[in-house]
């Protein structure tokens, strides 16, 4: 699992991008990765990196609680 802060994501069309924390590089979610409803900027949150059609792709992202 890696960890990240969302950068932003856009509700009205389902799709945002992922800060990863060991990396700095920003990674790419779509509404059908997530595990819970929404996501907002700046939230903590696990991820799987998979490989997407145009790349890699967050999939079964969590929120992290504090």
């Amino acid at each position: 699992m890696r960890t990240g802060k969302v950068k932003f994501f856009i509700e009205s069309k389902g799709y945002g991008f992922i800060t990863d924390d060991e990396t700095g590089n920003d990674i790419f979610v779509h509404a059908t990765g997530l595990q819970a409803e929404g996501l907002s900027e700046g939230t903590r949150v696990s991820y799987v990196e998979e490989e997407g059609r145009k790349g890699k792709v967050a999939a079964d992202v969590a929120v992290i609680e504090d």
